[in-house]
């Protein structure tokens, strides 16, 4: 491999693997020497919260397993970081970045971790995040925890934003901690970390992956989704994740259940597409941002697209009404089956830990805790509903499925995150990809958006304009 192992695909890993030139404890090896380098020492990115302990075991096992019965598939031997809020039932925590968790061992692994582990991918470790998944207050920084610390952009450390909720996922696959991560979304919080952290970054449709073992925020808007390199091992992480659980309604949703998008990374993918351009959504955007988002517009005009500017979409929805609701409904769900040994059980018990411990755990306050300890959370209350159902509309039918009827569009196109919200709310899928960088050397990205279980439509977008612009610049790490 001319390379080196830590900038590797997961097809070049998968090759040098079956050809004996590596193994998966050798390509485990590299990434945790990735991590002890960079994590907490160097331009100390705090990207990790938690290494798993058996990581190198479970290589060795895998790589004897290859060599009697064969590779289980693509992810054979490949390791995965994981966002602290899905549950692993091994001898990691899963805290949500919270101290009030810090004790806190799930019993099971989340649905998406049995399948990783089905698929032999490792369980690298667990990643930072901002605290309560960015549900815990008002004008905390991105990737901030009580647990963790502050999460840096390797990019910019201390100088560009790390964006959030998963900024330990996306600060991590940029640095080259591993090839593959999983964040969570609510509203942006793979799509932020992701442009911000020029890398892939995929925000399926609501049911397509289980919720099931994962730290709630909304019920109606949370799923896990890949950040990756590249968009093909966003593709292949995408199906390994894909299945119906019968613990998540959800994902009965889902009318196909694919569990390989391969076929749909389609270097002419965007040929005779039609994108829109909601300008609305592009107000405010840095002017220099601005520019590379132009840019990225021709690119993909030239590559055979058609762009229809001047889309409208709404931009008028109810505040966070909704996720204030789910949260509390949510939270003291998951919280009820903790270890009774733990301090906490329901939303007034952290709250009241953070005030006992204010000096450690609210640096920058609970605001959103307490506002949503308000609520009764039966999801019974008219705001509730009413705002719900107001969501529903604005996004779906008067919002992303109107846009693209009207114009005939194939899909929606956004400036880094900054469309999440309205596919958030509809429960539809996104996938980001880098478009640049500024001359400071931020990163920029652009998101492609469309209606629910289009995932192999985007998959198709994005690899095309990815491979025709190769924007991606590792890091400069020091």
């Amino acid at each position: 491999m001319t390379k080196p192992i830590t900038e590797a695909t997961v097809l070049e890993l998968q090759e040098a693997m079956e050809n004996g030139s590596l193994t998966a404890k050798e390509i485990t090896f590299a990434f945790l020497e990735q991590i002890a380098k960079y994590n907490q020492d160097g331009p100390k990115l705090n990207a990790i919260i938690e290494i798993n302990p058996d990581a190198l075991y479970i290589a060795e096992a895998l790589d004897l397993e290859r060599r009697e019965r064969g590779s289980r598939g693509l992810l054979h031997g490949i390791p995965v970081l994981i966002k602290d809020n899905i549950d692993t039932a091994d001898n990691m925590h899963t805290t949500a970045g919270s101290i009030a968790l810090a004790d806190h061992f799930a019993k099971e692994d989340a649905f998406l971790v049995k399948q990783l582990r089905k698929a032999g991918a490792i369980i690298l470790g667990k990643t930072n995040l901002t605290e309560w998944a960015n549900f815990m207050t008002v004008g905390m920084p991105n990737g901030y925890s009580s647990r963790g610390g502050q999460v840096l952009n390797p990019y910019g450390p201390g100088e560009f934003d790390t964006g959030g909720s998963s900024a330990g996922t996306g600060a991590a696959i940029a640095a080259n901690f591993a090839p593959l991560g999983i964040g969570t979304e609510t509203s942006g919080s793979i799509l932020s970390p992701a442009s911000s952290n020029s890398i892939v970054g995929i925000k399926p449709t609501v049911g397509l992956i289980s919720r099931t073992g994962i730290i709630p925020i909304s019920s109606s808007q949370d799923t896990a989704g890949p950040m990756t390199r590249t968009v093909t091992d966003a593709a292949l992480l995408l199906g390994a994740l894909t299945a119906f659980d019968i613990e998540d309604p959800a994902t009965a949703t889902n009318p196909n259940r694919l569990q390989d998008y391969t076929a749909y990374l389609n270097k002419d993918g965007l040929k005779a597409k039609r994108i829109g351009v909601s300008r609305a959504y592009l107000e405010g955007l840095p002017e220099e941002e601005l520019r590379l988002v132009e840019k990225a517009l021709e690119d993909i005009q030239a590559l055979g697209a058609t762009v229809i500017d001047q889309v409208d979409l709404p931009t008028n929805f109810p505040p966070i009404t909704v996720m204030l609701h789910e949260f509390k409904n949510g939270l003291n769900a998951y919280l009820k089956n903790v270890n009774p040994s733990l301090p906490v059980h329901n939303l007034l018990d952290i709250i009241q830990y953070n005030q006992k411990h204010a000096e450690t755990a609210l640096k920058y306050g609970q605001k959103l805790l307490l506002e949503s300890e308000e609520k009764t959370g039966r999801l019974i209350e008219t705001e509730y509903i009413k705002d719900r159902l107001e969501d529903l509309r604005l996004s779906q039918a008067d919002g992303i499925d109107k846009a693209l009827t009207e114009h005939g569009l194939d899909a929606l196109i956004f400036a880094n995150e900054d469309g999440s919200g309205i596919a958030a709310k509809a429960g539809y899928p996104s996938i980001t990809v880098p478009c640049g960088y500024t001359d400071a050397g931020k990163p920029v990205g652009i998101t492609f958006t469309s209606k629910a279980y289009t995932e192999t439509e985007l998959i198709e977008l994005a690899f095309a304009y990815e491979q025709a612009t190769n924007h991606r610049k590792s890091p400069q790490l020091n």
